[in-house]
Protein backbone atom coordinates (compact mmCIF):
# COMPACT_ATOMS: atom_id res chain seq x y z
CA UNK A 1 0.00 0.00 0.00
CA UNK A 2 3.07 2.53 0.98
CA UNK A 3 4.16 1.69 -2.50
CA UNK A 4 1.13 3.12 -4.14
CA UNK A 5 0.60 5.90 -1.71
CA UNK A 6 -2.69 4.68 -0.32
CA UNK A 7 -3.53 4.78 3.50
CA UNK A 8 -6.23 1.54 2.98
CA UNK A 9 -7.65 -0.87 1.24
CA UNK A 10 -11.21 -1.75 0.66
CA UNK A 11 -11.38 -5.77 -0.52
CA UNK A 12 -14.21 -7.21 -1.71
CA UNK A 13 -13.60 -10.33 -3.83
CA UNK A 14 -14.68 -13.45 -2.16
CA UNK A 15 -11.92 -15.82 -3.25
CA UNK A 16 -9.14 -12.82 -2.20
CA UNK A 17 -11.14 -12.93 1.31
CA UNK A 18 -11.32 -16.27 1.51
CA UNK A 19 -7.68 -16.42 0.70
CA UNK A 20 -6.94 -13.47 3.08
CA UNK A 21 -9.27 -14.50 5.93
CA UNK A 22 -10.41 -18.56 5.49
CA UNK A 23 -13.93 -16.41 5.10
CA UNK A 24 -15.59 -18.98 2.75
CA UNK A 25 -19.16 -17.40 2.79
CA UNK A 26 -20.88 -14.98 -0.07
CA UNK A 27 -20.93 -11.78 1.76
CA UNK A 28 -18.01 -9.67 3.32
CA UNK A 29 -15.51 -7.49 3.61
CA UNK A 30 -11.73 -6.44 4.60
CA UNK A 31 -10.53 -3.14 5.17
CA UNK A 32 -6.82 -3.21 5.68
CA UNK A 33 -4.69 -0.21 7.42
CA UNK A 34 -1.19 0.26 8.81
CA UNK A 35 -3.16 0.14 12.08
CA UNK A 36 -5.98 -2.38 11.70
CA UNK A 37 -6.96 -5.38 9.74
CA UNK A 38 -10.99 -6.04 9.67
CA UNK A 39 -13.07 -8.27 8.59
CA UNK A 40 -17.02 -6.91 8.55
CA UNK A 41 -20.11 -9.41 7.40
CA UNK A 42 -23.63 -9.81 8.46
CA UNK A 43 -25.19 -11.78 11.08
CA UNK A 44 -25.89 -14.95 8.64
CA UNK A 45 -22.22 -15.14 9.20
CA UNK A 46 -21.91 -14.28 13.05
CA UNK A 47 -20.73 -18.49 13.97
CA UNK A 48 -19.03 -18.91 10.49
CA UNK A 49 -16.76 -16.35 10.47
CA UNK A 50 -15.88 -16.77 14.27
CA UNK A 51 -14.99 -20.24 13.45
CA UNK A 52 -13.19 -19.00 9.64
CA UNK A 53 -11.80 -15.70 9.84
CA UNK A 54 -8.09 -15.61 11.26
CA UNK A 55 -5.76 -12.02 11.77
CA UNK A 56 -8.89 -9.95 11.43
CA UNK A 57 -10.62 -8.65 13.71
CA UNK A 58 -14.42 -9.33 13.69
CA UNK A 59 -17.16 -6.86 12.65
CA UNK A 60 -21.01 -7.93 12.41
CA UNK A 61 -23.80 -5.91 11.66
CA UNK A 62 -27.24 -5.92 9.50
CA UNK A 63 -26.34 -2.81 8.00
CA UNK A 64 -24.85 -2.66 4.46
CA UNK A 65 -21.03 -3.60 4.30
CA UNK A 66 -19.72 0.16 3.88
CA UNK A 67 -22.41 1.22 5.78
CA UNK A 68 -20.76 -0.82 9.15
CA UNK A 69 -17.43 0.56 7.90
CA UNK A 70 -18.33 3.85 8.06
CA UNK A 71 -20.13 3.71 11.37
CA UNK A 72 -17.60 1.36 13.06
CA UNK A 73 -15.13 4.40 11.67
CA UNK A 74 -12.51 1.47 9.69
CA UNK A 75 -11.31 4.38 7.73
CA UNK A 76 -10.59 7.01 10.20
CA UNK A 77 -7.24 8.86 9.74
CA UNK A 78 -7.09 7.93 6.06
CA UNK A 79 -7.40 9.78 2.96
CA UNK A 80 -6.41 7.65 -0.06
CA UNK A 81 -8.17 4.68 0.20
CA UNK A 82 -7.63 1.87 -2.60
CA UNK A 83 -10.54 -0.63 -3.95
CA UNK A 84 -10.23 -3.76 -6.12
CA UNK A 85 -11.19 -2.22 -9.58
CA UNK A 86 -11.60 -5.61 -11.30
CA UNK A 87 -14.22 -6.45 -8.81
CA UNK A 88 -16.49 -3.80 -7.88
CA UNK A 89 -19.39 -2.51 -10.08
CA UNK A 90 -19.89 1.30 -10.79
CA UNK A 91 -23.13 1.02 -8.10
CA UNK A 92 -21.02 -0.26 -5.45
CA UNK A 93 -18.16 2.63 -6.33
CA UNK A 94 -20.79 5.46 -6.24
CA UNK A 95 -22.41 3.30 -2.88
CA UNK A 96 -18.85 4.27 -1.31
CA UNK A 97 -18.37 7.39 -2.78
CA UNK A 98 -21.72 8.62 -0.95
CA UNK A 99 -20.74 6.55 2.26
CA UNK A 100 -17.37 7.69 2.58
CA UNK A 101 -17.79 11.41 1.25
CA UNK A 102 -14.12 13.24 1.11
CA UNK A 103 -11.91 10.08 1.18
CA UNK A 104 -9.93 9.62 -2.40
CA UNK A 105 -10.97 6.53 -3.68
CA UNK A 106 -7.88 4.61 -6.07
CA UNK A 107 -8.92 1.78 -8.42
CA UNK A 108 -6.25 -1.24 -7.84
CA UNK A 109 -5.30 -4.37 -9.88
CA UNK A 110 -4.28 -7.81 -8.63
CA UNK A 111 -2.58 -6.35 -4.98
CA UNK A 112 -4.13 -10.07 -3.83
CA UNK A 113 -4.09 -11.95 -6.52
CA UNK A 114 -0.10 -11.35 -7.33
CA UNK A 115 0.80 -12.41 -3.64
CA UNK A 116 -1.22 -15.27 -3.72
CA UNK A 117 0.76 -16.55 -7.39
CA UNK A 118 3.36 -18.34 -5.15
CA UNK A 119 1.90 -21.30 -3.02
CA UNK A 120 2.80 -22.06 0.23
CA UNK A 121 3.46 -25.64 1.80
CA UNK A 122 -0.29 -25.57 2.82
CA UNK A 123 -1.84 -24.31 -0.31
CA UNK A 124 0.05 -26.84 -2.50
CA UNK A 125 -1.07 -30.03 -0.05
CA UNK A 126 -4.69 -28.76 -0.29
CA UNK A 127 -4.02 -28.61 -4.60
CA UNK A 128 -2.24 -32.18 -4.13
CA UNK A 129 -5.49 -33.46 -2.95
CA UNK A 130 -7.30 -32.11 -5.27
CA UNK A 131 -5.12 -33.33 -7.97
CA UNK A 132 -5.49 -37.12 -6.52
CA UNK A 133 -9.28 -37.22 -6.55
CA UNK A 134 -9.65 -35.59 -9.84
CA UNK A 135 -6.78 -38.38 -11.17
CA UNK A 136 -8.94 -41.16 -9.54
CA UNK A 137 -11.97 -39.94 -11.09
CA UNK A 138 -10.78 -40.08 -14.95
CA UNK A 139 -9.72 -43.61 -14.09
CA UNK A 140 -12.83 -44.30 -12.88
CA UNK A 141 -15.00 -42.75 -15.58
CA UNK A 142 -13.17 -44.68 -18.45
CA UNK A 143 -15.43 -47.69 -17.15
CA UNK A 144 -18.80 -45.58 -17.63
CA UNK A 145 -17.64 -43.97 -21.32
CA UNK A 146 -18.60 -46.12 -24.18
CA UNK A 147 -21.51 -45.69 -27.08
CA UNK A 148 -24.87 -44.38 -26.04
CA UNK A 149 -24.15 -43.08 -23.08
CA UNK A 150 -24.42 -39.48 -22.48
CA UNK A 151 -22.21 -36.84 -22.46
CA UNK A 152 -24.45 -35.50 -19.37
CA UNK A 153 -24.45 -39.15 -17.74
CA UNK A 154 -20.55 -38.99 -17.93
CA UNK A 155 -20.06 -35.36 -16.29
CA UNK A 156 -22.47 -37.12 -13.61
CA UNK A 157 -20.54 -39.35 -12.67
CA UNK A 158 -17.29 -37.65 -12.63
CA UNK A 159 -19.17 -34.93 -10.08
CA UNK A 160 -20.36 -37.86 -8.23
CA UNK A 161 -17.21 -39.72 -7.90
CA UNK A 162 -15.06 -36.34 -6.74
CA UNK A 163 -17.66 -35.80 -4.03
CA UNK A 164 -17.73 -39.30 -2.53
CA UNK A 165 -14.02 -38.58 -2.80
CA UNK A 166 -13.72 -35.48 -0.77
CA UNK A 167 -14.19 -32.82 -3.01
CA UNK A 168 -16.30 -29.74 -1.69
CA UNK A 169 -17.48 -29.44 -5.47
CA UNK A 170 -16.70 -29.73 -8.57
CA UNK A 171 -14.10 -26.64 -9.82
CA UNK A 172 -16.13 -25.62 -12.54
CA UNK A 173 -18.56 -27.09 -15.02
CA UNK A 174 -17.37 -30.50 -16.40
CA UNK A 175 -16.53 -30.45 -20.17
CA UNK A 176 -17.28 -33.28 -22.17
CA UNK A 177 -17.25 -32.77 -25.81
CA UNK A 178 -17.60 -36.16 -27.87
CA UNK A 179 -17.04 -36.18 -31.63
CA UNK A 180 -17.41 -32.60 -33.84
CA UNK A 181 -18.56 -31.14 -30.78
CA UNK A 182 -14.55 -31.48 -29.49
CA UNK A 183 -13.85 -28.77 -32.05
CA UNK A 184 -15.54 -26.38 -29.14
CA UNK A 185 -12.94 -25.80 -26.41
CA UNK A 186 -15.45 -25.05 -23.94
CA UNK A 187 -18.19 -26.90 -24.68
CA UNK A 188 -20.41 -28.18 -21.90
CA UNK A 189 -21.75 -31.76 -21.34
CA UNK A 190 -24.67 -32.26 -23.36
CA UNK A 191 -27.86 -35.06 -23.87
CA UNK A 192 -25.62 -35.96 -27.36
CA UNK A 193 -24.80 -39.45 -27.08
CA UNK A 194 -21.24 -40.96 -27.52
CA UNK A 195 -20.72 -42.79 -31.11
CA UNK A 196 -17.75 -45.85 -31.87
CA UNK A 197 -14.84 -43.89 -33.62
CA UNK A 198 -15.45 -40.34 -31.38
CA UNK A 199 -12.95 -38.73 -29.93
CA UNK A 200 -14.00 -37.45 -26.47
CA UNK A 201 -12.60 -34.31 -24.68
CA UNK A 202 -13.12 -34.52 -20.97
CA UNK A 203 -11.78 -31.48 -18.88
CA UNK A 204 -12.59 -31.29 -15.23
CA UNK A 205 -11.48 -30.72 -11.42
CA UNK A 206 -12.61 -30.86 -7.82
CA UNK A 207 -12.22 -27.97 -5.47
CA UNK A 208 -10.70 -28.94 -1.63
CA UNK A 209 -9.98 -26.35 0.72
CA UNK A 210 -10.99 -23.72 -1.73
CA UNK A 211 -7.86 -25.22 -4.36
CA UNK A 212 -8.77 -26.73 -7.42
CA UNK A 213 -7.44 -28.87 -9.96
CA UNK A 214 -7.76 -28.95 -13.73
CA UNK A 215 -7.17 -31.83 -15.52
CA UNK A 216 -8.09 -32.20 -18.99
CA UNK A 217 -7.73 -35.57 -21.04
CA UNK A 218 -9.00 -37.08 -24.40
CA UNK A 219 -9.93 -40.17 -24.88
CA UNK A 220 -11.52 -42.60 -28.17
CA UNK A 221 -14.49 -44.55 -28.26
CA UNK A 222 -13.50 -47.69 -29.72
CA UNK A 223 -10.71 -47.88 -32.16
CA UNK A 224 -9.19 -44.48 -33.16
CA UNK A 225 -8.55 -43.60 -36.68
CA UNK A 226 -5.38 -42.76 -38.06
CA UNK A 227 -6.16 -39.17 -38.04
CA UNK A 228 -7.36 -38.82 -34.44
CA UNK A 229 -4.05 -40.70 -34.05
CA UNK A 230 -1.94 -38.30 -35.87
CA UNK A 231 -3.46 -34.97 -34.15
CA UNK A 232 -3.03 -36.96 -30.63
CA UNK A 233 0.39 -37.50 -31.15
CA UNK A 234 0.91 -33.95 -31.86
CA UNK A 235 -0.83 -32.36 -28.76
CA UNK A 236 0.69 -34.97 -26.93
CA UNK A 237 4.19 -34.10 -27.83
CA UNK A 238 3.67 -30.14 -27.59
CA UNK A 239 2.73 -30.80 -24.01
CA UNK A 240 5.83 -33.20 -23.26
CA UNK A 241 7.68 -30.06 -24.58
CA UNK A 242 6.35 -27.13 -22.50
CA UNK A 243 6.60 -29.52 -19.53
CA UNK A 244 10.15 -30.27 -20.25
CA UNK A 245 10.93 -26.82 -20.53
CA UNK A 246 9.10 -24.81 -17.84
CA UNK A 247 10.45 -23.21 -14.58
CA UNK A 248 9.92 -20.16 -12.20
CA UNK A 249 11.97 -17.30 -13.87
CA UNK A 250 10.80 -17.75 -17.76
CA UNK A 251 8.58 -15.47 -19.58
CA UNK A 252 4.98 -16.72 -19.66
CA UNK A 253 5.05 -15.90 -23.52
CA UNK A 254 7.47 -18.15 -24.36
CA UNK A 255 6.65 -21.42 -22.47
CA UNK A 256 3.26 -20.83 -24.58
CA UNK A 257 5.51 -20.77 -27.63
CA UNK A 258 7.28 -23.65 -27.21
CA UNK A 259 3.79 -25.83 -28.01
CA UNK A 260 2.74 -23.51 -30.09
CA UNK A 261 5.81 -24.10 -32.19
CA UNK A 262 5.76 -27.23 -32.40
CA UNK A 263 1.73 -27.75 -33.25
CA UNK A 264 2.61 -24.68 -36.10
CA UNK A 265 5.62 -27.25 -37.15
CA UNK A 266 2.88 -30.07 -37.84
CA UNK A 267 0.74 -28.25 -39.08
CA UNK A 268 -1.63 -27.40 -36.91
CA UNK A 269 -0.86 -23.99 -36.09
CA UNK A 270 -4.03 -22.11 -37.00
CA UNK A 271 -6.34 -25.16 -35.02
CA UNK A 272 -4.52 -24.20 -31.77
CA UNK A 273 -6.71 -20.77 -31.09
CA UNK A 274 -6.66 -20.37 -26.50
CA UNK A 275 -3.41 -19.56 -24.33
CA UNK A 276 -1.24 -22.78 -23.53
CA UNK A 277 -2.30 -22.27 -19.71
CA UNK A 278 -3.08 -20.52 -16.34
CA UNK A 279 -2.36 -20.26 -12.65
CA UNK A 280 -4.40 -22.60 -10.84
CA UNK A 281 -5.32 -22.02 -6.96
CA UNK A 282 -8.21 -20.38 -5.01
CA UNK A 283 -9.42 -19.59 -8.67
CA UNK A 284 -9.52 -22.15 -11.26
CA UNK A 285 -8.03 -19.40 -13.25
CA UNK A 286 -5.95 -16.98 -12.06
CA UNK A 287 -2.22 -15.24 -12.39
CA UNK A 288 -0.40 -15.50 -14.66
CA UNK A 289 -1.61 -16.11 -18.12
CA UNK A 290 0.44 -18.30 -19.87
CA UNK A 291 -0.28 -16.72 -23.31
CA UNK A 292 1.35 -15.40 -26.28
CA UNK A 293 0.40 -12.06 -25.47
CA UNK A 294 1.25 -11.73 -21.48
CA UNK A 295 4.14 -10.04 -20.64
CA UNK A 296 4.28 -12.20 -17.08
CA UNK A 297 7.63 -14.30 -16.02
CA UNK A 298 7.02 -17.10 -14.51
CA UNK A 299 7.60 -17.36 -10.76
CA UNK A 300 9.12 -20.34 -8.58
CA UNK A 301 6.15 -21.94 -6.56
CA UNK A 302 3.22 -20.98 -8.71
CA UNK A 303 1.22 -23.67 -9.59
CA UNK A 304 0.30 -23.55 -13.60
CA UNK A 305 -1.63 -25.57 -16.18
CA UNK A 306 -0.25 -26.60 -19.35
CA UNK A 307 -2.84 -27.38 -21.87
CA UNK A 308 -2.03 -27.44 -25.83
CA UNK A 309 -5.23 -28.26 -28.22
CA UNK A 310 -6.31 -29.26 -31.65
CA UNK A 311 -9.54 -28.37 -32.51
CA UNK A 312 -10.46 -28.50 -36.43
CA UNK A 313 -14.43 -28.19 -36.81
CA UNK A 314 -16.10 -31.20 -38.06
CA UNK A 315 -14.10 -33.06 -36.86
CA UNK A 316 -13.68 -32.63 -33.21
CA UNK A 317 -10.60 -32.08 -30.42
CA UNK A 318 -7.49 -32.82 -28.25
CA UNK A 319 -6.94 -31.20 -25.69
CA UNK A 320 -4.38 -32.70 -22.75
CA UNK A 321 -3.45 -30.78 -19.49
CA UNK A 322 -1.81 -30.79 -16.56
CA UNK A 323 -0.90 -29.10 -13.31
CA UNK A 324 2.24 -28.11 -12.59
CA UNK A 325 4.59 -26.59 -9.78
CA UNK A 326 7.40 -24.48 -10.82
CA UNK A 327 10.48 -25.01 -9.71
CA UNK A 328 13.88 -22.94 -10.40
CA UNK A 329 14.80 -24.71 -13.18
CA UNK A 330 12.42 -27.45 -13.86
CA UNK A 331 8.43 -28.29 -12.99
CA UNK A 332 7.17 -30.95 -11.08
CA UNK A 333 3.74 -32.24 -12.15
CA UNK A 334 1.02 -32.69 -10.06
CA UNK A 335 -0.81 -35.33 -12.09
CA UNK A 336 -0.85 -39.30 -12.49
CA UNK A 337 -3.43 -40.04 -14.74
CA UNK A 338 -2.18 -41.40 -18.22
CA UNK A 339 -1.34 -39.12 -20.89
CA UNK A 340 -2.02 -41.81 -23.95
CA UNK A 341 -4.30 -42.25 -26.25
CA UNK A 342 -6.70 -44.48 -24.53
CA UNK A 343 -9.28 -46.58 -26.32
CA UNK A 344 -12.43 -47.91 -24.44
Amino acid sequence: MRARGLDALLLTSLPNLRWLTGFTGSNGLCVVTARRSVFVSDPRYTLQSREEVQGFRRVISPRGLFDTAAENRLLSGCRSVGFESQHVTHAQYRTMRRIFGPLSFHPTDDLVEDLAMVKDNGELALLRQAVRITDDAFRHVLEVIRPGVRELDVAAEITYFQKRAGAERDAFETIVAGGERGALPHARASSRKLRAGDLVILDFGCTVGGYSSDLTRTVAVGKASIRARKIYGVVREAQAAAVAAAHGGMRARDLDAVARTAIAAAGYGRYFIHSLGHGLGIRVHERPRVSAMSTELLRTGSVITIEPGIYIPGFGGVRIEDDVVLGEKACRVLNTAPRELIEV
